[in-house]
This record gives structure tokens, sequence and C-alpha cells, in this order.
């Protein structure tokens, strides 16, 4: 049996209303802000350490935090109904949920690469790929196709760096 401690914990930060005549404002600020500033601005808005990801991130979650606390979260059915279907998907697993089904691209995402100065485009399709109006079952076969040697598809394709698992 472990003893838990009487000391009193620190209390929970106290996270500001924003009224919502300030939002436009305050994201109209967060373009020009330095990043200590927005740092800052994480803690007062989220009560914690800001993560130690790029300012784009930092940018676009205080803006969804401004006006999360100006116009409220969330519907308590809407996260009900989120969280019912993520168990659909992976049986109320957490570990399964954390990662990512599968690393091909959403379908219709264009992909881009230059090749021995060709352009060449492919189309992510629900089950295949498109590449010069023919369908292809990975990127794998396309980059093959394209360069003469093998490849991995999604390395090839600027979608993975090498050496990644």
């Amino acid at each position: 049996m472990t003893r838990r401690s009487t000391a009193a914990s620190a209390p929970a930060p106290t996270i500001p209303k924003i009224p919502p005549t300030q939002v436009l404002s305050r994201l109209a600020a967060l373009q020009a802000a330095p990043t200590a500033t927005l740092k800052d601005q994480w803690r007062e808005l989220f009560g914690k350490e800001p993560p130690p990801w790029n300012r784009a991130y930092i940018q676009s979650r205080l803006a969804y935090r401004i006006q999360e606390l100006a116009y409220g979260g969330l519907k308590p059915e809407t996260v009900d109904r989120l969280v019912a279907l993520g168990e659909q998907l992976d049986g109320g697993n957490v570990v399964l949920r954390r990662i990512r089904a599968d690393s091909r691209p959403l379908a219709g995402t264009r992909l881009i690469r230059e090749w021995q100065g060709v352009q060449h485009v492919v189309t992510v399709r629900v089950n295949d790929f498109e590449f010069e109006g023919r369908p292809y079952k990975s990127l794998s076969a396309i980059a093959r196709h394209i360069t003469g040697t093998r490849w991995n598809g999604l390395t090839f394709f600027g979608l993975r760096a090498r050496g990644d698992a």
C-alpha cells in the first residue's frame, strides 16, 4: 500500500475567459508576435508549459484555444460521439489510437516529384494511385517506373525521410 501525500498540491491555474469582442484582434496579433510571446500566451491559456514544436503549430493551437475560450468548446454530446467513433475504429485501445492507421496520403492528394528535369504527378485514389492515366497499386511501383530502379515510394515522393521506419 502506498501513502498519498497530505501536502496540498499546487492550485490549478486559472484560465482566463476571453470576450468574443477580442477574438479577432488576438488572432491577428498571433501573426506578428515573437515566439517567446506565443509561449507565454500558451502558459496563460493552457495553464501548462508549451510543447517543443514549431511556431506554426503553437500559433495554430493558440488560435483555436482563443476561439474555444471565447465561444466555448465542443458540446459533451459531440465529445461522446467522437469517443464512440474512435472505439469503433480501435476497440478502445489507446495505444492503437495513437498510431496512424497507415501512412497513405488522403484520396485526392496530388504528389509532385521532379526527376531528372521532368515533373511527375501522381494522384492518390481510394484504393490505388493514378500516374500517366494508369492505375498503380503502390507508390513504389510508380517510383520504379520513373527511375528504373527500386525505391521506397514514400521516400521517393518525400512522404518519409530516408532511414525512417
